[in-house]
């Protein structure tokens, strides 16, 4: 059975819609990841502690006060 043209539109629509928001997720979480490193290495990070060890260690001493 023939798809109708009005069904293929809206497919083609749909796929460009999904595609166009995950272009905009990709964006604002990768801009929020940038933001929320620079915060950790600028004010919680302690003397020569990487970004990834002080977010480890900062889940590690939320989850011990739970």
């Amino acid at each position: 059975m023939a798809k109708s043209k009005l069904v293929r539109v809206n497919e083609k629509i749909a796929e460009k819609v999904t595609t166009a928001f995950e272009k905009v997720e990709d964006t604002v979480v990768g801009g929020y990841t940038k933001i929320e490193d620079a915060f950790v290495d600028h004010y919680l990070a302690k003397e020569g502690e990487t970004v990834e060890e002080a977010k480890a260690r900062l889940r590690q001493e939320h989850t011990q006060l739970k």
